[in-house]
């Protein structure tokens, strides 16, 4: 990610670990036997810094070091490396590429698993050791480091991985559609002539993974606009997609895109599209009394529920001003680090990571927003006091790509300062860790912990699949699953 959060802890108007909860749609905590209250400092002054992992009978139980110094895990669980920058190679024979980011699961053929793992690479391709290949006929622009690997999963363990797509740059979240592609989005703004780039950067590109004439002469679908693209998701009844914007400076946007009357969505289709093709929209939050919310930071409670509008785009191509900066004040709504996205129960799970001095309103370590598109209204359903001491293991904090569990509620992959979880969440809101990566990047007086990304479900539900981003590892992690039943 761009911006960190160490930085800004020190002035935050928060302390400790809190957490507010609301709802049981998938609910989201950070802080182990938090339970539902109304706002941060009342969770804190009642469950202290949170740093305490009672479960209760949920989760699986305490994390266990691993010898090997890469995934701590529950008792009776275990991971495989799948591939690992810098020492598995592609089918070609060039090494995997760095930095993992999003990742995305579909069934394969003879019983395969296939993944669509995104690298989160920016600027020239000449900055990085393990840049994504230039495979011939799927490059975009080739300069760029960034793009998306194919990992074939065979019955046995065999391992093969090849190249989706080239020559993009910073490579993020993304998303699955329901006609089985995967969505890679560009996190980045960068204009030909800029970083070294050859060509303009800040679109979504659509990666097939089992056909790979589709993904030939790539070109960006610029009817979804030009900007920090993190997440996308698709929803299947209506067309829409929702886009979100990881920027700041002013900060990002929630998007609409409304497809064409009469278009029907499948494979290339959108690739199709003309630039101008259907409506993208950016939302603007009115609260109960119908006031203009300006930015999702000044929602201090969960179950706070903003009715949403949606405001029309000027120019999606930000020929000479960046979407986002195209609107005044009071025409749209704002949030810092709109993160992960994930469609489920009719709609958008939607995360905000964190806010600070770059935000008017609470200070805090993450959001998770509930989009109803039938009732037009976007609910907190999780709210995250600041970590005041995240080199401390415990506490959750700084949500990122999230996925919905086959065995309830959310699991998510933190993404915040010093020590790093996956970690789950039942209906009910209560938190467990499910693992912790254990990869010191940094040294033993300063250690350092890379985020985690690309958390989601092999198609059968047996086997959870996440990435370590430094220096870029896809882990498969089985173990004795279980329902996480709700608790009242």
């Amino acid at each position: 990610m761009s911006l960190t959060r160490r930085d800004f802890a020190g002035r935050s108007a928060l302390t400790g670990a809190g957490v507010a909860l609301a709802g049981s749609v998938g609910a989201l905590a950070t802080a182990p036997n938090a339970l539902a209250s109304t706002d941060t400092e009342s969770v804190g002054e009642e469950h202290g810094n949170g740093h305490g992992h009672g479960h209760g009978g949920i989760g699986y139980g305490p994390l266990i070091p691993d010898p090997d110094g890469i995934l701590a895990l529950p008792a009776r669980f275990s991971y495989e490396v799948i591939t690992y920058s810098g020492r598995t190679r592609l089918e070609s024979g060039e090494y995997t590429p760095s930095n993992h980011d999003g990742t995305a699961t579909f069934d394969g053929p003879r019983g395969a698993t296939l993944l669509v793992n995104n690298h989160e690479l920016g600027g020239h391709r000449d900055d990085w050791p393990h840049p994504v290949p230039l495979a011939e006929g799927l490059v975009y622009d080739p300069a760029a480091a960034g793009g998306c690997t194919v990992v074939e999963v065979r019955r046995g363990g065999h391992v093969a991985e090849w190249v989706g797509i080239a020559g993009t740059a910073t490579n993020c979240a993304g998303g699955s559609t329901p006609w089985g592609t995967w969505l890679t989005c560009e996190e980045t703004e960068d204009r030909a002539g800029s970083n070294g780039m050859t060509k303009d950067h800040g679109y979504v590109f659509e990666v097939d993974p089992e056909d790979h004439r589709a993904n030939r002469d790539p070109e960006p679908i610029k009817a979804l606009g030009r900007y920090a693209h993190e997440a996308v998701v698709v929803d299947p009844g209506r067309g829409h997609l929702y886009l979100t914007e990881d920027a700041s400076g002013p900060n990002g946007l929630l998007y609409r895109w409304t497809p064409p009357e009469h278009f029907r969505h499948g494979r290339g289709r959108l690739r199709a599209l003309a630039e101008d093709a259907g409506v993208l929209q950016a939302f603007k939050c009115l609260d109960s009394g119908g006031r203009f919310v300006d930015d999702l930071s000044r929602a201090t409670k969960t179950g706070t529920v903003y009715g949403v509008d949606w405001v029309d785009v000027p120019d999606r191509d930000a020929k000479s001003t960046s979407v986002r900066s195209q609107f005044a004040d009071g025409e749209v709504t704002r949030a810092r680090k709109l993160e992960g996205m994930w469609w489920a129960d009719g709609g958008a799970y939607i995360v905000s990571s964190y806010a600070r001095d770059e935000s008017p309103g609470r200070p805090h370590d993450g959001q998770v927003w509930f989009y109803d598109p039938k009732r037009r209204t976007l609910t907190l359903k999780v709210l995250l006091g600041v970590n005041a001491d995240p080199d401390q293991d415990g506490a959750f904090d700084g949500p990122d790509n999230i996925t919905v569990s086959p065995y309830g509620g959310l699991v998510i992959a933190e993404d915040g300062e010093g020590v790093q979880h996956l970690f789950g969440a039942t209906d009910s809101g209560r938190t467990y860790p499910i693992a912790r990566n254990e990869l010191n990047i940094g040294t033993e007086d300063d250690p350092e912990y890379s985020e985690f990304t690309g958390v989601t479900f092999s198609p059968d539900g047996r086997t959870l699949y996440a990435n370590i981003q430094t220096p870029g590892i896809m882990l498969a992690i089985t173990g004795p699953w279980k329902r996480q039943l709700r608790e009242r």
